[in-house]
């Protein structure tokens, strides 16, 4: 048995802390950054704790992923449609929660979302 603290996500999922959610299933959760770096930012998060990261949970469950995908796509067509989806995996990429989550992000970032491929 684990003796690690509950995620802060799994303390929304089981409704220990309030979270403006904006749609859910059985598998997934999704819920209003609280500090937003678009006009919409939004996280996914499986209600599972098992995967740290998308690359685990790729790897341990990819129809879980992908159905995190698909919502996450159903969630960003109700907001305006076109959508970055990121998943920072590791300490050194800004992963803070390690609970899989997505940041669908919406609208003006301040950026050029292409700048760092060019």
């Amino acid at each position: 048995m684990s003796t690690t603290e509950p995620s802060i996500f799994t303390r929304i999922i089981e409704r220990e802390i309030p979270a403006s959610i904006v749609a859910e299933n059985e598998r997934l959760i999704a819920f209003n950054d609280i500090a937003p770096k678009a006009p919409v930012h939004i996280l996914v998060v499986p209600k599972t704790p098992e995967y740290a990261n998308v690359a685990e949970l790729a790897a341990g469950n990819p129809a879980l992923l992908a159905e995190l995908v698909s919502f996450a796509q159903t969630i960003a067509d109700e907001h305006g449609g076109e959508f970055r989806l990121v998943f920072n995996t590791g300490e050194k990429a800004g992963q803070t929660i390690f609970h899989v989550h997505a940041h669908i992000l919406i609208g003006n970032l301040g950026e050029d979302p292409r700048a760092d491929f060019q």
